[in-house]
This record gives C-alpha cells, structure tokens and sequence, in this order.
C-alpha cells in the first residue's frame, strides 16, 4: 500500500472534482437522445482524436500491457504493433465513410440504427440483434475497468478488494449518469493527456536512474535474454524470468489479430460518427496514431522498466506502473501518475456504459416500447440503463479476473461481430441485411464458442481470428437472402477525398 500523504488525496480529490464539474456543466447542454448519444456531433478533431484513444485504452494500457511486458519481455510487445496499426487503418479507411453514411441513414445515432437502415432492413432483426450483442459484451468490457480501478484502490488506499470494485462503480456510474457523450469527450481530452504524460514521465525516469537504454538492456540481460527477444515469451514464475518459448507464428499472429478489432468497437466508432464533419478526420487520424504510438511505447517500456528497477518482483504483475511510481516518484508527481491510472479506468467505463445505455434505450426502449417516447423521457431512460449495466459488470468484476484476459475477451466479441460487417457495409453496395445478420451472429457465436471450449482455447489461437473468417463466410453464405438495397450506398456516392467530403457523383 502507498503512503496516503495529503498530496495523494489532493490530486485524487482535484481530478475528481474537474471530472464532476465537467459533467455537471455539460448536464445542462444534454436535451435529447442525440445529444446524449452522440453530442449532436459537435466534435472538433482533437477532442474526437484524444477521446476516441482515451475511451479505446482504458486502464488496460496502464495496467495490462505493462504488466504482459513485465511478465513476458518484448515478446508481449506484438500486440501493440498490431494496435498501433488498427487505429491508423481504422481512421484511414472507415472513419470518413462512417460518419458520412450514418448521417445520410436518417442521422442514427446508433451502430444498430446505422445497419438497419443502411440496409433496409423491415423485420428489425438487425437491430435487435446487433443491439443485444452490444449489451452483453459491453457489459463484460466494463467489468473491465472495475477489476482495474479495484486495483487501484486496493493498491493505493489498502482497502479490500470488493470495497474497492465498490467504490470505483460508484465513482463511474456518478460521473456517466451526469455525462451526455459532450461530456465523456471532453473529459477523455484531460484523460488523454494525462495518460500521454504519465506514460512519458514514468518510464524515463526509470530508465535515467538504469543509465539510459543500455543500462535498462543490461538489467533485462541479467534475469534472461529471453526478455529482449522478440521471438520469445519470457517465463515469470515465483518471483524470477526464465527463457521461456519461442513464439511461433499462431502466437505472432494471435496477438497482432488485435489489430482488426478496432473496425467493430462501438465505443470507439461513436467518435466518428460524432466528429463535426468527415473534413475534419485526416487531422484527428495523425493526432489519435501519433498518441497511440507514443502512449504504447511508453507502456512497454514501463513493463520493461519495472524488472529493472523495482526492489522485489511483484506477485501481480498488471501492478507493476503502481509500484513504479510508488518508488520512484514524490507524492505529488505520484499522486497525478496514479489519477491517470483512474483516468484511463473512467474514460472507457464511461464511454462503454453510454454505449451500452443507447443501444439499451433506442434500440430496444424506443424501437419496440415505446415509439412515441419524449426525448425528456428517453434523456432519463439512458442514465437509468447505465445504473442498470453497471450493476451486472460489477456482479462480474466481483469474480475476478485479469484486466487483459477480460478486455481480449470483450474486444474480439466486438472485432469479430461487427468488424467484417462494418467494413462491408461502407464498401460493399452488394450486400444486404441477412448477410449482415449473419456476419453479426457468426462472429459473436464464435467467439463465445471458442472462448469456453477448452479443446478450441487450447490451440493458442485468438478468438479474433476464427470469429473473423467465420464472420466473413457467413456474410457471403446469408447475402442472396436478403434483398438488396434500393438506395446505392457505395460507389462515387461514398467516395471520400483526403478533405474528407464525399466526393461528387
């Protein structure tokens, strides 16, 4: 536990505060449903930039990563590169078509609302569909950030685990029940920027006090070269790093498969589809890569430093920025790195839980309760379903479980339903909704089959993978039965310029 100096509680006590202030300032600015959906898409390009990064990383990149690196050495660092690579892509190629189709598709404001009508479909099975995937696994993605703002409470203020899960959902659901989207956005800018410092400062303090690059290289060479191999996967066993085994190409592959998920994450698509206009996404793709890169280097570089530095081997290793800044930081330097552990934790558990609210509210709510519904009413409907999904992801964050194997989980649920059918759907005018549908049960069922089914998970290969090309046979295989669309929605039509506006016909 760390010493609880006044300064600790004061930077905790500060972030909290501007994070409440924020909300309750935007409060008054959120009317109706679009607006606490998708903040009448209002956003510039870096507010869309940092908040769509902030909302993607979550305590996953302060906690997570790290700590796989602690663990495993720069083996571990493939899934960065295969992240680093599906942000910029996922601006590159879907960003501009999505923020222009879902306007042009009756202003949705939701991804289900998007594909239904994106493809015409009556019988509202899209949408239901679509919807109840969002919620369960958002819910899941969720439980995430409990466990690691559980963690974080545990390790900085001693307090038992389950007080501290406690505690970090009541924080979150306070501050996502007083937010609108406008307001999760612009909190994700101070989030964003404190995880930028955070994990620029901490890991070269660390590598300063090792003698720079070569000293922290040598501090790894001491414990097992294995950690300086790509081609290798560190063992950590009762306190010590062996050679462990080689990465073979499933592996390799398995971890770089991160990388697609990014074109089916709700959270993350929302920032598209609220930026102020397809103009503005070039800037915020170069912001949003550049932060990545950046805050995935340092992250790495912290799990590296922490077998270099720290005096004892940790018996957890996602702890290991915790630790790092507890020995080598001031109180007050520490107390602001551990406020952006909380902030990564907030500014996804936020996002998700307004996600997971919207499919809840227009989805379900409004599309088969009650159509007629005043947006003052359906306002109200959206902040009692966060309370409502909050209390299921904190039921599963009670059970435990590491930060990373619950966030791979829940991001290949997402990459696998609705990856392949979003790229389709913005590039394809072919396809129709039975082919959607079957994209979205296919990739969903897969990856739940093969998650808890011991002789599939066994193989070592990432769910993202198989629920991918099953994803995609089902598309082709349902496509001839569903009836094409009457509106073109691809072609010069869509086409984008690097300006970002659609291009003329």
């Amino acid at each position: 536990m760390f010493d609880i100096s006044p300064a600790v509680l004061t930077t905790f006590a500060a972030y909290l505060v501007v994070m409440l202030v924020i909300g309750v300032w935007v409060y008054r600015r959120t009317n109706t449903l679009a607006d606490f959906a998708l903040g009448g898409r209002r956003l510039n390009a870096p507010t869309a930039a940092l908040s769509a990064q902030a909302s993607d990383m979550s305590g996953w990149l302060l906690l997570g990563l790290p700590g796989a690196v602690y663990a495993q050495g720069v083996g571990a660092t493939w899934i960065a590169i295969g992240l680093a690579l599906g942000t910029y892509f996922n601006w590159l190629f879907i960003a501009p078509r999505l923020r222009t189709y879902t306007e042009r598709a009756n202003n949705a404001v939701s991804l289900s609302a998007y594909l239904e009508s994106r493809f015409e479909d009556r019988s509202r099975s899209l949408r239901l569909v679509s919807a109840l995937v969002i919620v369960v696994f958002f819910t899941v993605y969720v439980a995430s950030g409990l466990v690691a703002g559980g963690v974080l409470f545990e390790d900085v203020f001693g307090v038992d685990s389950t007080l501290a899960i406690t505690v970090a959902v009541a924080m979150i659901v306070v501050y996502a029940f007083l937010g609108g989207f406008l307001a999760v956005s612009f909190t994700d800018v101070v989030q964003g920027t404190m995880m930028f410092l955070a994990l620029l400062v901490l890991p070269l303090i660390g590598i300063a006090l090792l003698g720079g690059f070569g000293g922290l290289g040598g501090a790894l060479g001491e414990q097992t070269p294995a950690l300086l191999d790509m081609g290798r996967e560190a063992s950590f066993t009762d306190g010590s790093w062996s050679s462990g085994s080689g990465l073979g190409i499933v592996s390799i592959v398995s971890l770089l498969a991160w990388g697609p998920g990014y074109f089916g994450q709700p959270h993350i698509l929302a920032r598209f589809m609220g930026i102020r206009s397809a103009r503005h996404i070039p800037v915020a793709r170069r912001i949003s890569t550049t932060w990545v890169v950046v805050t995935l280097l340092g992250a790495s570089l912290v799990g590296l430093v922490g077998i270099g530095v720290l005096d004892q081997p940790l018996q957890n290793p996602e702890r290991v920025f915790i630790a790092l800044a507890q020995q080598l930081l001031n109180p007050w330097i520490a107390g602001v790195l551990l406020a952006a552990v909380l902030a990564a934790i907030m500014s996804t558990a936020d996002s998700q839980l307004l996600v997971a609210s919207t499919a809840l509210t227009e989805d379900f709510y409004r599309a088969f309760v009650h159509r007629d519904a005043s947006e003052r009413l359906l306002v109200w409907v959206g902040r009692a379903t966060v309370i409502l999904v909050a209390i299921v992801a904190y039921v599963i964050a009670l059970g435990g479980g590491a930060v990373l194997d619950i966030v791979s989980y829940a991001w290949a649920g997402f990459g696998s339903a609705f990856g392949p059918v979003i790229l389709l759907s913005l590039f394809w005018s072919r396809m129709t909704w039975t082919g959607a549908l079957g994209g979205i049960v296919g990739g969903a069922t897969t990856v739940l089959v093969w998650k808890n089914v011991d002789a599939l998970s066994g193989t070592g290969v990432y769910e993202m993978i198989p629920g991918w090309i099953v994803a995609l046979l089902a598309i082709v295989v349902c496509n001839g039965f569903g009836k094409r669309p009457e509106r073109v929605w691809s072609g010069s039509m869509a086409d984008t310029v690097e300006g970002g506006e659609p291009a003329k016909s």
